[in-house]
């Protein structure tokens, strides 16, 4: 049974810092939550819908009173976070995060808690969404979904078990790679995916009858588009905190695009079957394992 915490600090009260809350304390594992924002109007609505039960847009009182710090913040907001929490931490105060980048994170908390970091366990859970806010927040997201733990050298044993409990008891599968690994990964998989959204729906919205072209836009684009929808905020941070990997991959991407253009260009029907086959069976077989976790 994972060790109960007396109070939670969530830092970013939206999707998955609500989300963690609620699962947690359906699991009995938790007697206070604090929640943690800069929009006090969001902050209120959660202590409405019962995802918090005490508010403040102080970071610093509320890491004083926690036993663990669960910071949910866009990636840019969380040195500032780290630095207002630092003074105050104690001893034995476990701190973790929601970050989708991660040697980035493990550079703040080097910079920002160096004398903390046995205490200190970076992680990422794979369940992020479009939607934001206090509202958003929902029992079971956690549940069958992968959690990411990159702890440091400095994390000791206790303190990766200790986060790990907490996440399986939301429904999480744990797995744990270097910050490093973690980021080529998820620049791939990830940020790749949304950045090509954002950019192809601006595109559209660029154009002069974009109205039109919206206008008769249908469910291929809805599926393409989806997450296009996400924070501007949180995927400006990620784009340049991954900058590195995200390079590399959307080279790739052009690569591949202009090996395309080419096939297009030569009318090389042959060629651009074998791609589509060799995607749509990758796809496929993708798809099955994604349900078979499910």
């Amino acid at each position: 049974m994972p060790q109960g915490i007396k109070t939670l600090a969530v830092v970013g009260v939206g999707l998955i810092g609500g989300s963690f809350a609620l699962s947690l304390k359906k699991a009995g594992l938790v007697e206070r939550v604090v929640g943690v924002g800069r929009s006090l109007e969001n902050l209120e609505r959660a202590l409405e819908l019962g995802v918090v039960d005490a508010i403040t847009r102080d970071a610093a009182e509320a890491a004083a009173e926690a036993d663990v710090v669960f910071l949910a913040t866009p990636v840019g907001q969380m040195e500032r976070v780290l630095r207002a929490m630092a003074p105050v931490l104690a001893a034995g105060t476990l701190v973790t995060d929601a970050g989708s980048t991660k040697s980035d994170v493990v550079a703040l908390f080097r910079a920002c808690l160096p004398t903390h970091l046995r205490w200190c366990v970076p992680a990422h859970p794979i369940a992020g969404a479009e939607m934001s806010g206090a509202a958003a927040a929902r029992y079971g997201l956690f549940e069958n979904r992968d959690v990411i733990l990159t702890p440091l050298p400095e994390s000791d044993a206790d303190s990766s078990e200790r986060v790990a409990a907490l996440w399986k008891a939301c429904g999480a599968h744990l797995h744990c790679l270097t910050p490093a690994g973690h980021d080529a990964v998820f620049a791939s998989v990830s940020h790749l995916p949304h950045l090509l959204a954002f950019a192809y729906v601006d595109m559209i919205a660029g154009m002069p009858d974009a109205r039109t072209r919206f206008d008769f836009a249908a469910t291929g684009f809805r599926d393409f588009t989806r997450i296009a929808g996400s924070s501007p905020e949180m995927w400006r941070d990620i784009a340049l905190a991954n900058r590195d990997a995200l390079l590399g991959e959307l080279s790739a991407y052009r690569s591949a695009l202009d090996a395309m253009v080419l096939e297009i260009e030569r009318g090389e029907g042959g060629a651009l079957a074998e791609r589509f086959t060799r995607a749509r069976e990758a796809r496929h077989n993708w798809y099955q394992s994604f349900l078979k976790k499910g």
